[in-house]
């Protein structure tokens, strides 16, 4: 008896402790180098997250971001309305829980020609961008509303890191690069131009949120809730005093000057803390859930 009374209160101790350290455990969060996530890093470099037991890991594509979450290396994920479509059917329980902005020209489609050429031309178009992320929608988007022929599209999946270092050496190539602020400013330099983005000539809404599943809703209610806090918390620090804030994260937006940093906060829209009706609807008619938005 003696034997199973101490079985019995050390399988309950060890499922108690079982319990608290699964709650307990750091918060893992995936996030790219996106402009609207740059309140994340100002958290981070601030030691906010720290503090809180919350960890960012900073990869270099959308697609690996997502693959990095899928593969249960990361709690949560930050993306967009694609991503979260994507993992959905696999992912019953998924679902929106922090927003973080709008892309209002954050995302753009960049040539070393004009639109006009492109449409005029039966030459192969090379397209560079993250097939397996938004890019591929602003990239569809384009060819039907322009009528390009998608036989003429060369998919050449590269991540940003790499689409970046793209030069425009030669005219005798039809080149087309779906990318996003800060990246597209080397690529300026490098020769190319914008031609749409989701400002100018694509009538896409394009959503920046943190992602997770219920049961990591549940585990890490306290921690989800003070990074809310802190996203919100350090958005108020940008609208303060922008140039403090540059120098925070600098480190971690590819070199942008000041000036070119505060140009590309031009590009998107806070909605971390707006309950605006119209917001709402149009987040309704993408599929995109807000029931459970912190």
């Amino acid at each position: 008896m003696k034997n199973y009374i101490f079985l019995v209160t050390f399988i309950l101790l060890f499922s108690s402790c079982s319990n608290s350290s699964h709650h307990n455990h750091t918060l893992k969060i995936s996030t790219t180098t996106w402009i609207g996530y740059t309140p994340l890093f100002y958290a981070k470099e601030k030691g906010w997250l720290a503090e809180a037991n919350i960890k960012l890991i900073n990869v270099v594509s959308l697609s690996e971001n997502m693959y990095l979450y899928k593969s249960g290396n990361s709690d949560a994920f930050c993306g967009t309305q694609y991503e979260y479509s994507v993992l959905k059917d696999r992912m019953p329980t998924l679902m929106p829980i922090i927003l973080f902005d709008r892309s209002n020209g954050g995302d753009i489609i960049m040539s070393n020609t004009s639109i006009e050429a492109l449409q005029n031309s039966e030459q192969t178009i090379d397209a560079y961008l993250e097939m397996d992320s938004v890019n591929f929608t602003l990239l569809n988007d384009f060819i039907q509303k322009y009528n390009i022929n998608e036989k003429r599209i060369n998919y050449m999946n590269r991540d940003q890191n790499e689409i970046k270092e793209l030069k425009n050496t030669t005219q005798d190539k039809q080149i087309l690069i779906v990318t996003y602020i800060p990246f597209d400013t080397k690529l300026k330099k490098n020769g190319f131009h914008e031609i749409l983005s989701t400002k100018n000539g694509l009538d896409l809404f394009v959503v920046d949120a943190m992602f997770t599943q219920q049961e990591e809703l549940v585990f890490h209610k306290e921690q989800f809730e003070g990074l809310r806090d802190f996203n919100n918390r350090a958005i108020t620090a940008l609208h303060n005093d922008p140039k403090e804030f540059y120098q925070t994260i600098k480190f971690h937006i590819n070199e942008l000057t000041y000036e070119e940093f505060t140009e590309a906060l031009g590009d998107v829209e806070w909605i971390n803390s707006t309950k605006d009706k119209h917001l709402m609807n149009r987040m309704k008619k993408a599929s995109f859930p807000t029931k459970d938005i912190l």
